[in-house]
């Protein structure tokens, strides 16, 4: 087993440049599945759970290519030996469902377990499979597997009873190759969305309305191959604006988007973080006033990310005053706050809310990371906190951060990997 080894060190400093989004990799691999011709996607990191569902596809006698020094994957699905993943490693990440929607379309078929990932509270996959049986296909459960099929997909209105950003994306790809139009009511409208309809356009899908709560998909009969280069991934964006704030840092994030970031900047600014745009796609983020506590609910893109909860209770817990933290998307997202409250935090919890009296200091100890963004807000406390913090179970924030202890030693971290 791997930890992180951390001490403080004071302000960082410097650039950090921002890698491929996870959550918008991971659909669209799924997505390649839709074509018999090569697909190349770019600014590809190898992260475990990408890794992971790299390694299902190939399983299934799809060619797959990994390039990690340049960040690349290819796919060339032409020939699909089976329509049943790993359970083992399906078992582990939630994305491995995704799966089905490509499957479903391109073989008429799948096998797939229940998804896992990590336990921040019930995700079920209801509504992915409401969507699948509003286009024709039936499904039955049995040992752990979900057996769908269809003999033809026909498009229909799909109305999400949530803007489940999972189900969305799955009957997005589903709809692809469905015969008529399918309308996705109460869809999620993510950056992570839209960068998938993006890629299924360049495949020669006909998808109008992403980014918005109505997505049309018109089916087409056949898909093409495409090379694509994926979204930066905004909460590592957001992760490093916090590394910044937290250290009472000067950091330059480069390989950003602003249009992603702005639930995240505006929240940052209430706290009088201080960021300016330098370039194009690049934000300096520094502070040099008294930072200020805050109230935030999470809510479904543009509001607040879930993702970015837990760095952000962090960065609360060391500003003097009183914060306040209500999570509405998933109901167990708070396990991170007693691994806080071992470093000197001083959170309660009730319910769905979180609230957050700003210490002096914490202290660094040894702490588990819970999850993964969980992970991520431990290593920014421990970044802010005296003494040595050990993180463990380190594999966790792995599944959603490549090299972090590399790129935050760029800036002036003290951290080390240590197995």
């Amino acid at each position: 087993m791997s930890k992180f080894v951390i001490e403080k060190k004071g302000k960082l400093e410097g650039s950090v440049a921002v890698g491929g989004c996870k959550n918008a990799i991971l659909p669209i691999l799924a997505a390649t599945l839709l074509t018999e011709e090569k697909c190349v996607i770019n600014a590809v990191p190898p992260l475990s759970d990408v890794m992971a569902l790299c390694s299902m596809i190939k399983e299934m006698g799809i060619f797959l290519d990994i390039d990690q020094k340049k960040q690349c994957v290819s796919v060339c699905a032409k020939n699909i030996e089976s329509i049943q993943t790993d359970y083992q490693k399906a078992a582990k990440m939630r994305a491995s469902f995704l799966i089905m929607g490509a499957l479903l379309a391109r073989c008429q078929e799948a096998i797939i377990p229940l998804p896992g990932g990590c336990p921040i509270g019930s995700r079920p996959v209801d509504l992915h499979l409401k969507g699948f049986y509003a286009l024709g296909a039936n499904s039955e459960q049995s040992h752990g597997l979900i057996h769908i099929c269809a003999k033809k997909l026909q498009g229909d209105k799909i109305y999400l009873d949530f803007p489940s950003v999972g189900a969305t994306e799955n009957i997005m790809i589903a709809a692809t190759l469905a015969k008529g139009i399918t309308t996705i009511v109460n869809a999620a409208a993510e950056p992570e969305v839209i960068d998938l309809a993006e890629f299924l356009k360049k495949m020669g899908a006909d998808i109008t309305g992403e980014g918005t709560n109505t997505i049309t998909i018109t089916g087409v009969k056949k898909l093409s191959g495409a090379e694509y280069t994926v979204m930066p991934d905004r909460i590592e964006a957001g992760t490093f604006m916090i590394a910044a704030a937290i250290t009472k840092g000067d950091i330059v994030v480069e390989n950003v988007r602003e249009k992603d970031l702005k639930p995240i900047l505006a929240k940052l600014s209430e706290t009088n973080v201080k960021t300016q745009k330098v370039e194009e796609n690049a934000f300096r983020v520094y502070t040099n006033t008294k930072l200020q506590p805050v109230s935030l609910k999470t809510m479904p893109f543009p509001g607040f990310p879930t993702d970015m909860q837990a760095p952000f209770m962090s960065l609360l817990s060391v500003i003097k005053g009183t914060s306040m933290i209500t999570e509405t998307v998933f109901e167990n997202r708070f396990l991170h706050a007693s691994e806080l409250q071992r470093m000197g935090a001083k959170i309660s919890i009730d319910s769905r809310t979180a609230v957050i009296e700003g210490v002096d200091k914490l202290t660094g100890t040894q702490v588990k990371a819970m999850d993964l963004r969980g992970g991520a807000g431990l290593i920014l406390s421990a970044l802010a906190a005296e003494g040595k913090t050990e993180i463990s179970d380190i594999y966790h924030i792995e599944r959603g951060y490549y090299n972090i202890e590399k790129k935050l030693q760029k800036i002036g971290a003290n951290i080390v990997k240590v197995t």
